[in-house]
C-alpha cells in the first residue's frame, strides 16, 4: 500500500520524527560509542591495536555493502519487513559482541552489526520520499540530518561513561536496547512502500531501477555533491588526530575539538530548515557551495603558506565548512531521491553506498600519507571542492523550484 502524505498541512507526529532520528543515528552510534574502550578491549583480548582498528574498517565495509541490499528488497517486500530483518541482525550481532571472548568473534560480529544497522540509514530516507514531497521532504531532511552530526560528538562521551561505570560490554548492551526500541517503534508505523504495483523478477526490477537511477543527471550530480562534502569532512576527521598530536595536543583536547564543528553542523542544518520557508533549494545551493569552496581554499592556503603551529587557524574555517555541509546535505539528498518514488529505497541505497565509498577513499588517502599531515588533509579537501562544482554543473539544469505550498509543518 502507498501511504504518501496528501495533506501537507498536517504536522508530522513527534513519534515519527523520533523514529526517523533513531534510524538515522543508529549506524553512527554503533560506530562511535565503543571508541573510548579501544585500549580496554585490546587488553582484554590480548590483541594488537591494528586488529582493534580493523573493527572500524570492517564496520564501514558492512555499512556500504548492506545498503545495496536493503534498498531493492524494501522496494519489493516493504520498508517495515526489511527494518525488522535489519534490526534482528543488529540486535543479535550486537549481543554476540557483548558476549565475545576473542577478537575473531568480535570482528565477525561487527560486520554483522553493520549489516543490520545500515537498514535504518537507507530506509528512513526512502520513507521520507514515499510520504512527503517538495519542501515537505526538504524540511524533514533538514530537521533530521543535523541530529546525525551529534552522534560523533556525544556517542564517545556516552560510551566512555558506560565503560567507566559498567565496563566496555555495557556499551553493546545499550545498543541492543536501542535496536529493540527501534524495532518496537517500527511496528507502530504504517507501511509506505508502493507495494500495490505488479511484481516482476528481482533481476529485471534491479536492472530497470538501476538503469533509471544512474542515467539521471539529477541523481548523479546531487550524489557527487553529497559525496564530495562528506569526503571533505571525513578527510579532516581522519587526519585531525595525527595533526593535533603532532602539535602537542592531548587526547582530551582532540576530543573537545569535535564539539565546535558539531555545533556548526547543527547551525547549518537548522539554519537551512528556517531558510527553506523563504527560499527554494535552487536559490540556496549556490551560496552554500560558495561557502564550502571558499572554506577549503582558505584551509589549503593556510596550510601551505603559514604552516600553523596550533589547530585554531584550521579549526575555525573548518567550522564554516561544517555549517555549509549541514545545510547542503538535506538539499542534495532530497533532490537526488525525489524522482524515484517507485524505487526510493534502491536509490537511497545506491546514494549512500557511493557516498560511503567516497569517504572511504578520502580517508584512505589521508591515512596513506599521514606523515604529511595537514598538507594531505587540505589537499584532499580542496579536490572535493572541484568535485562539488562538477556535481552542481551536472545537476543544475534539471533542478526545479518547489513552491511554498508544498511545505509541511515539522
Amino acid at each position: 500500500m502507498n501511504n504518501i502524505e496528501n495533506n501537507t498541512k498536517n504536522k508530522i507526529p513527534m513519534s515519527t520524527m523520533i523514529w526517523f532520528s533513531g534510524l538515522s543515528m543508529l549506524g553512527f552510534l554503533a560506530t562511535d560509542m565503543y571508541l573510548p574502550a579501544f585500549e580496554t578491549i585490546r587488553h582484554e583480548f590480548g590483541t594488537s591495536q591494528t586488529l582493534i582498528s580493523l573493527s572500524l574498517s570492517i564496520f564501514l565495509l558492512g555499512m556500504a555493502l548492506g545498503q545495496l541490499v536493503y534498498g531493492p528488497l524494501s522496494d519489493r517486500v516493504g520498508r517495515k519487513k526489511m527494518l525488522f530483518v535489519g534490526m534482528a541482525i543488529f540486535v543479535i550481532s550486537t549481543a554476540v559482541i557483548s558476549l565475545s571472548n576473542s577478537i575473531e568473534l568480535f570482528l565477525l560480529a561487527r560486520f554483522g552489526q553493520a549489516l543490520g544497522a545500515c537498514c535504518g540509514t537507507v530506509i528512513w530516507q526512502a520513507v521520507v520520499i514515499d510520504r512527503y514531497q517538495g519542501k515537505a521532504s526538504e524540511r524533514v531532511f533538514a530537521t533530521i540530518m543535523p541530529l546525525v552530526a551529534l552522534s560523533p560528538a556525544l556517542a564517545p562521551l556516552l560510551g566512555a561513561a558506560l565503560e567507566v561505570f559498567f565496563g566496555w560490554r555495557s556499551i553493546f548492551v545499550v545498543l541492543v536496547v536501542i535496536g529493540l526500541a527501534l524495532a518496537f517503534a517500527t511496528s507502530s508505523e504504517k507501511e509506505s512502500a508502493p507495494l500495490d504495483k505488479k511484481q516482476e523478477k528481482l533481476s529485471s526490477q534491479l536492472a530497470r531501477d538501476y538503469k533509471q537511477i544512474v542515467k539521471s543527471k539529477i541523481f548523479m550530480g546531487n550524489m557527487l555533491m553529497f559525496a564530495a562534502c562528506s569526503a571533505a569532512f571525513f578527510a579532516y576527521l581522519t587526519g585531525s588526530p595525527f595533526i593535533m598530536t603532532a602539535m602537542g595536543y592531548s587526547g582530551s583536547d582532540i576530543g573537545l575539538s569535535y564539539l565546535p564543528q558539531t555545533a556548526a553542523f547543527l547551525v547549518g542544518g537548522y539554519g537551512c530548515r528556517s531558510l527553506l520557508t523563504r527560499f527554494s533549494a535552487k536559490q540556496l545551493l549556490p551560496w552554500l557551495m560558495t561557502l564550502f569552496i571558499t572554506t577549503v581554499v582558505t584551509m589549503f592556503v593556510i596550510a601551505f603558506v603559514t604552516s600553523p603551529a596550533t589547530i585554531w587557524p584550521i579549526l575555525i574555517p573548518f567550522c564554516f565548512l561544517a555549517v555549509a555541509n549541514g545545510a547542503i546535505y538535506p538539499l542534495v539528498i532530497n533532490a537526488a531521491l525525489a524522482d524515484f518514488k517507485n524505487c526510493s529505497a534502491t536509490a537511497a541505497g545506491l546514494l549512500n553506498f557511493l557516498q560511503t565509498m567516497f569517504c572511504f577513499l578520502a580517508s584512505s588517502v589521508v591515512s596513506a600519507f599521514s606523515e604529511d599531515g595537514l598538507y594531505t588533509v587540505t589537499a584532499v579537501m580542496l579536490f572535493q571542492g572541484l568535485l562539488i562544482v562538477v556535481g552542481y554543473v551536472l545537476a543544475k539544469h534539471k533542478t526545479t523550484n518547489i513552491s511554498a505550498s508544498d511545505a509541511v509543518v515539522v
